[in-house]
């Protein structure tokens, strides 16, 4: 098969529901489609299932001791996969999801070791770009969210800019154009009594603090 048969135009507003179906039938299955977000690109797979969780880190190449972030379908789906939603959390989850806030809590033993990289805690966003959200939205289980590069390489924003590698491994990709770029989400733990910001993004330090 030729590589790029597996890109398939997506309009990032208005998403086609028969292609995020097709997405959402290879992630059920087990496989991997290349998706977007609001600023690169991403992985998703099955976060519950282990064997497709392995998937993305032979994929990217990508050390067993660096967790997944994973999407949700709605802020319901949060009681499923960590041990208490915190007070700042809340706040947080208020003020900017759905967006670009990553958030890191106590993760449930039901998640698979390897997409929390056996730390205990996982993190968490609900996606804010339509297509991400209507896929999320088709499927029972979270799915993963790490971006779609080579472990130690720069984030993918536009799909000319995909490594080879990763396109014969995948099993779809979801061309939606030129993505806005950057480091991405902003990511925050909430296990401690204190935020800790851990990569800032889009969302910035001031802004964090300033909305408890």
């Amino acid at each position: 098969m030729n590589p790029s048969n597996k890109i398939k135009r997506i309009n990032p507003d208005s998403p086609d529901p028969l292609l995020l179906k097709e997405a959402a039938e290879i992630i059920r299955e087990g496989g991997v489609v290349v998706f977007p977000t609001k600023c690169l690109y991403g992985l998703a797979a099955d976060a519950m299932n282990r064997e497709a969780v392995a998937k993305i880190f032979k994929i990217k190449g990508r050390s067993p001791a660096k967790p997944l972030l994973v999407l949700i379908k709605e802020q319901k789906a949060l009681e499923t996969i960590v041990k208490d939603i915190p007070v700042n959390a809340q706040r947080l989850m208020a003020k900017f999801w759905p967006g670009n806030m990553t958030l890191i809590f106590f993760a449930r033993q039901n998640l698979p070791p390897l997409l929390t990289g056996n730390s205990g805690k996982i993190g968490v966003r609900l996606p804010g770009h339509p297509a991400a959200s209507a896929l999320t939205k088709l499927l029972e289980n979270p799915i993963t969210a790490t971006s779609a590069n080579l472990s130690g390489k720069s984030g993918c924003s536009n799909i000319g800019q995909l490594d080879l590698k990763i396109l014969l491994e995948v099993d779809l990709v979801l061309d939606a154009g030129p993505l806005q770029g950057g480091i991405g989400s902003t990511i925050v733990d909430t296990t401690e009594k204190r935020l800790l910001i851990l990569r800032e993004g889009t969302t910035s330090s001031k802004q964090v603090f300033n909305s408890q």
